[in-house]
């Protein structure tokens, strides 16, 4: 099934006319709503250019084979879909999907890596769910006008990632298939938010006690292993056990929010990316949902099925059964029996031919085959390249803001600056899956002057945990309390390393204070103080200790309210955009520089200016003073001259006195000197007198143009304006 069968297939087509007429003919029905009017409405009307308004040649050509390959297709699997061949354009007009992918690799080292570049897709982009969801689009715009429109499709999101993954040398590739609801309509509601994963890998990472190399030998525990392995069994169980129901509940309250089982499984059309291994060092094969930007292996269970796969220089059909799903594909693209290619491709095809066929390559002699490797050679993208600046790299969201709602739990990402407390992400978490009351809170925040990292809110045990960056004033890491009033719990967490008394944390209550210490030269790990009662009338040494204490925990406090008031970020000085002293010294820098270039450049026009400096800056030019200007400058002029001229002899008679005193040193050691000396003398000699020539070509030249320089200033000094009816009868 190739387009050099078009002879034969035609005779097919031709012979059944009136069977094969509605195969050979795919009917995709309009969208409720123009699609190019809606792009007008948002991003108005563009002026594309001549690669988005027509095609070339050999474009044309590529859509001729490409009608061929789909009517070749539709009449050999009659029951399957329509595949995505060549959609219309903004612009109307028809282009093979490949030419539409346009590799990029773009100068921002954030977008180097598959999974910043699927991010950055998934979060920048607004989702606009096919209409019907069971067809292909008949619309696929260009990647620069999706950004530009900042909105798409599953299709469109998969271009553009597709394009950013093979511009950064990955093997990357646009998948059309079928998935399940909730990847289609990007609902996460089943899903655990990334961040709680990655916050519960890193937990039980840091409950593993570090290995110790000279440490004791434990005392050894004096139970039985048979009893220690049952109740470890049955503690199992019971936390599996509670598991299931806790699911089952879940499921249950799902079915009742999101109704029955899905009746359309399998019909649902979805784009996603495939990345192959090889490239980029990629160990496995695997799948990228451009939705929400995360992995998936080839065989998970939400892909349901491939129709086709492209990138920029080929097309596959894919010839296998996926009626289990895509987890029996097989992605070998050189194997013709499960993948069908529309161009020969030499890095990828792999034709193997049977024995009894071996007389149909003898007939193909090489000139026909880089004939037709030619012909059938991809078109170039037609596609503008891709330009992404850097303040959408940092923006990221569309407005700077976006809310993803997951099972339990919700998250908001925002755009740094975006928040006047610098707040860039929050997580909330619920404790029923219909999220009506929530359980914890987790803020994370960039750019605050105080270091402030992470703010966590348990509404379990009423405490709010702070945590701080390197850089926190007394090297304060973490803050844990449930008040904000002194005297109550609370425990303070410091970096050792940084403090010059080794303090590592400090645990307060309303009568006691505990502090650990590490690495002292004094050898203190621990400290305690218990405070007496307060007492209203009679002073103890009790109550200066509580009030030293007091002091200490109101100190700190007020430096964190004062903070929490004043929200105070920082802002980089490269940041000219939102840095108004810097961009306030870039301006006066400016006016400076604009002031000193003028009065340099009137410096420079204005000839009299340092003759009118040298009398004191006259206000009136008098005969008098233009006589003595006059006279200066030409004085001036003439002196110049002869300096010049006397420089030029000077140089001229120094380098002929040195070459005869290099001739005369010749004469009297010619005898003695070897065949290297006399090559150094006479490249001396040469080099001496093109110097010596030079000279005198200079002096004979300044002493041709003097007397015209001198006369054209004598001449200008009569026409200035300034000086002229001073000077007329003079």
């Amino acid at each position: 099934m190739h387009p050099l069968e078009e002879s034969d297939e035609d005779d097919v087509f031709r012979d059944e006319d009136d069977k094969s007429s509605k195969k050979a003919k795919i009917i995709i029905s309009a969208p409720k709503v123009d699609q190019l009017e809606l792009l007008k409405l948002e991003i108005g009307t563009l002026v594309y250019p001549k690669s988005y308004q027509e095609n070339t040649p050999k474009e044309d050509q590529m859509l001729q084979y490409a009608e061929n390959f789909r009517r070749q297709y539709i009449y050999l699997y009659p029951d399957r879909k329509p595949l995505l061949l060549s959609p219309l354009n903004e612009c109307r007009v028809e282009k093979f999907v490949s030419t539409t992918l346009r590799p990029t690799l773009l100068k921002h080292g954030e977008l180097y890596n598959w999974k910043d570049c699927a991010q950055f897709v998934s979060d920048f982009l607004i989702v606009d769910p096919l209409d019907p969801i069971i067809d292909v689009p008949a619309y696929l715009f260009s990647p620069t006008t999706v950004l530009k429109r900042q909105k798409g499709n599953c299709f469109d999101f998969s271009n553009l990632l597709c394009s950013l993954l093979i511009g950064t040398g990955y093997d990357a590739y646009c998948v059309s298939g079928y998935a399940v609801k909730e990847m289609c309509l990007v609902d996460e509601t089943r899903e655990i938010c990334p961040l709680l994963k990655e916050s519960g890998q890193t937990n039980k990472e840091q409950e593993k006690p570090p290995m110790k190399k000279y440490a004791v030998k434990p005392v050894r525990e004096l139970r039985s292993k048979f009893e220690m392995k049952q109740e470890a069994k049955r503690q199992a169980e019971e936390k599996a056990e509670e598991e299931t129901k806790q699911k089952e509940l879940d499921d249950l309250a799902d079915l009742n929010i999101n109704g029955t089982n899905d009746v359309m499984l399998g019909l649902r059309v979805h784009c996603w990316v495939l990345v192959l291994s090889g490239k980029r060092e990629v160990p496995e094969n695997f799948f990228i949902d451009p939705f929400t930007g995360n992995s998936y292996e080839t065989t998970n269970e939400r892909f349901l099925g491939i129709e086709s796969i492209w990138n920029h220089r080929n097309y596959w059909v894919n010839m296998q059964d996926c009626k289990f799903g895509c987890k029996d594909v097989v992605f070998d693209l050189g194997d013709p029996v499960k993948w069908e290619y529309m161009l020969p491709d030499s890095d990828n095809s792999q034709v193997v031919f049977p024995n009894s066929y071996d007389y149909l390559m003898d007939e193909v002699d090489d000139d026909d085959e880089k004939e037709l490797e030619r012909i059938f050679d991809m078109p170039p993208s037609w596609v503008q390249p891709i330009v992404i600046p850097a303040k959408d790299i940092e923006t990221r969201c569309p407005k700077g803001e976006k809310i993803i709602q997951y099972k339990k739990a919700n998250l908001e990402k925002y755009a740094p600056y975006l928040n006047i407390d610098g707040m860039v992400k929050r997580l909330i978490e619920y404790e029923d899956i219909e999220c009506t009351s929530f359980v914890k809170v987790t803020e994370w925040y960039a750019n605050r002057k105080d270091m402030l990292e992470k703010i966590e809110r348990n509404m379990r045990t009423r405490t709010i945990t702070e945590h701080f960056k390197n850089g926190r004033y007394m090297a304060v890491k973490k803050h844990i309390y449930r008040s904000s009033e002194p005297e109550t719990d609370r425990t303070l967490k410091y970096n050792s390393r940084l403090r010059v008394d080794g303090l590592v944390s400090r645990v307060e209550t309303p009568t006691e204070m505990t502090e650990k210490f590490k690495d002292r030269p004094d050898f203190l790990i621990y400290r305690q103080a218990i405070f007496a009662k307060r007492m209203r009338k009679v002073r103890l040494p009790g109550v200066f200790q509580l009030n030293y204490r007091t002091m200490l925990v109101r100190e700190f406090l007020k430096d964190r309210t004062a903070e929490r008031k004043a929200n105070e970020l920082v802002i980089s000085v490269y940041d000219t955009d939102r840095n108004d002293k810097a961009k306030e010294h870039r301006r006066e820098q400016m006016r400076l520089e604009q002031e000193q270039r003028m009065r340099r450049a009137e410096e420079e026009l204005d000839y009299l200016a340092p003759f009118l400096a040298r009398l004191g800056q006259p206000r009136r030019i008098t005969k008098k003073v233009a006589m003595t200007l006059r006279n200066d400058c030409l004085t001036d002029m003439k002196q110049r001259l002869i300096d010049k001229a006397n420089i030029i002899q000077s140089r001229f008679e120094k380098e002929a006195m040195e070459l005869q005193s290099k001739q005369q040193w010749y004469q009297q050691n010619q005898i003695f000197m070897t065949k290297e000396d006399e090559q150094a003398y006479l490249a001396y000699c040469s080099e001496a007198m093109f110097r010596i020539h030079i000279l005198e070509m200079r002096l004979n030249k300044h002493k041709e143009t003097a007397p015209i320089k001198y006369l054209d200033l004598e001449e200008k000094i009569r026409k200035d304006p300034r000086l002229a009816k001073k000077l007329k009868n003079c």
